[in-house]
């Protein structure tokens, strides 16, 4: 698994690691235990929850049976400053116009798998934006105006992390 991690001075480090650690307890190692918070001790753990290889929650001061104290997930652009507490909900609305809370993990693609991630990029407990995984590539939908519809879908056709087409919804 790969993380990046900074000083505060805009300098940042890349590192890679081997899972130790099972934050979600499904039984896969998914996280690397260290010492997140400089509070000299190894008690937080950095996961990637969505299987991609890279770390996508921090969960900090956990307790002897993993139970975090605080989490944070990456907004989507490399910061943890989304904040979803274990058994934190998001409000999100499907495709269908139905509204649902989740973690920020979830099936939104209606694939069977809980691997499309929600992103709550203005803190408000309402998802703005939805990552998508699958074999043809990675599909995203944004809220552009923060009414909690869908307006736009992204798809990034060949993988490299930038849209190759939009459409409005």
């Amino acid at each position: 698994m790969e993380y990046c991690l900074g000083s505060g001075d805009g300098a940042a480090t890349m590192w890679d690691g081997q899972p130790d650690f099972d934050l979600d307890g499904d039984g896969r190692l998914d996280s690397i235990r260290l010492d997140f918070d400089g509070d000299g001790m190894p008690d937080d753990a950095l996961a990637d929850l969505d299987g991609d290889g890279m770390a996508d929650h921090v969960a900090l001061d956990l307790d002897n049976d993993g139970t975090a104290e605080t989490q944070f997930t990456d907004d989507g652009s490399g910061t943890w400053t989304v904040s979803t507490e274990r058994g934190g909900q998001l409000r999100w609305v499907g495709l269908d116009g139905v509204e649902h809370t989740g973690e920020t993990l979830v099936d939104f693609d209606g694939d069977g798998q809980v691997d499309d991630r929600l992103l709550d990029t203005d803190g408000n407990g309402v998802a703005d934006r939805v990552l998508c995984h699958d074999e043809a590539g990675v599909t995203g939908y944004v809220d552009t105006d923060g009414d909690g519809r869908w307006n736009v879908k992204l798809i990034d056709s060949d993988g490299d992390g930038s849209a190759d087409a939009a459409s409005t919804l």
